[in-house]
């Protein structure tokens, strides 16, 4: 009797018999981006302010179950639908979900990775703020992901590696452009530093991932505006500009990965004003290589309320925040925050996730 008890306990704890709930975290590109697309360099931070969470039911059919508020199918009129579609869009978490499980499994049958055939129904939540550049979208596919990777207990068959250009090919299939930079800091967690040689790219189909102690970064914050333009179209051009062999397009790719390598240097030896002064030169290059319509009055806005302060100040991703550094502290601060409050900003201090992955995700690291 005693043997079948125990029997019943394991099979109650086994991962596919429980809830599972992950979070990913909203993604700060501090220097380098956006050079991650352009076989570039970048080091990126995961802040807690912001995240997705997911969660895994085991459930006799497979659902996908709408979120009450981001996939929103009920109104009280037709203006309140509209008046959602313009600041919202038509698209909310679902279609991700749906997309990181094709994938998944895709990836797990190429691979010969046999899966049980239970079910399960996944939910999702998120509080970070639409269209600002801090990767929602990827947030909730790497929740997801993570779900999955526990539920049919193959963390240690999926390489940690690989796990970034499994989001981003989640994301594709919907027609989102997009770089690893951000996957691969939320499925890392912490601050990362990234080389995206094409080196690298060809020989191992990823970048090499080098996490850094999240203790030498300086104090930083975010500056957001509460209806900010669509970060997702800012790479369009420039991205044919480059592919044609713009000759400007290209130095300039260049220089702004040096900039990354430069920025980890200056972070390990906690040269903060040399680090204020690669954030601003990042910024200056993308706006030179993007221009001032692309980019968008309102991000530049953002970018310059910081700057009239003395402060550091660049784009978190393809613009609707920045990150900010104020290398004379507190009093800098204070002027910061008051300039923001007068511009109609949203300000807050960045709180950086500690590194998120286990024992069995170190395990399956490449040399």
């Amino acid at each position: 009797m005693g043997g079948l008890t125990l029997e019943i306990e394991e099979r109650m704890a086994s991962p596919e018999s429980m809830i599972i709930e992950h979070k990913a975290y909203a993604r700060i590109g501090l220097v380098g981006n956006p050079s991650d697309v352009y076989y570039g360099r970048t080091i990126s931070l995961c802040l807690a302010n912001f995240w997705a969470s997911v969660k895994l039911e085991p459930s006799d059919h497979l659902f996908i179950n709408p979120n009450p508020f981001h996939d929103l199918l009920h109104f009280h009129s037709l203006h309140h639908l509209v008046n959602r579609l313009q600041n919202e869009g038509y698209y909310g978490g679902v279609r991700l979900l749906m997309a990181i499980c094709k994938v998944f499994h895709t990836h797990c049958k190429d691979n010969n990775i046999l899966l049980h055939n239970r079910n399960f129904t996944l939910s999702y939540d998120t509080n970070i703020p639409r269209q600002t550049g801090l990767s929602g979208s990827s947030a909730i596919v790497c929740a997801a992901m993570n779900c999955l990777l526990d539920f049919y207990n193959v963390r240690h068959l999926i390489k940690v590696d690989i796990r970034p250009t499994l989001v981003l090919t989640a994301e594709k299939e919907l027609g989102i452009v997009a770089g690893l930079q951000d996957r691969v800091a939320q499925v890392y967690g912490g601050l990362v530093y990234m080389d995206f040689s094409k080196e690298h790219m060809d020989k191992l189909g990823h970048g090499i991932y080098t996490p850094m102690d999240i203790s030498l970064l300086p104090p930083l914050h975010l500056i957001y505006a509460e209806n900010p333009s669509d970060s997702g179209k800012v790479h369009s051009t420039v991205r044919q500009r480059w592919l044609n062999g713009d000759e400007l397009i290209i130095s300039s790719m260049k220089e702004v990965a040096n900039l990354a390598e430069e920025g980890r240097n200056a972070i390990l030896e906690k040269n903060y004003s040399k680090l204020a002064n690669i954030m601003n030169l990042n910024f200056d290059l993308r706006r030179r290589m993007f221009g001032d319509d692309c980019l968008g009055a309102l991000n530049i806005e953002m970018v310059n309320v910081a700057r009239r302060v003395g402060a550091a100040s660049k784009f978190t991703g393809s613009g609707g925040a920045v990150v900010v550094f104020c290398p004379d502290g507190p009093p800098q601060v204070k002027l910061l925050e008051d300039a923001c409050k007068k511009a109609g900003f949203i300000i807050q201090p960045v709180q950086v996730v500690a590194p998120c992955l286990n024992e069995i995700d170190l395990k399956t690291l490449s040399n």
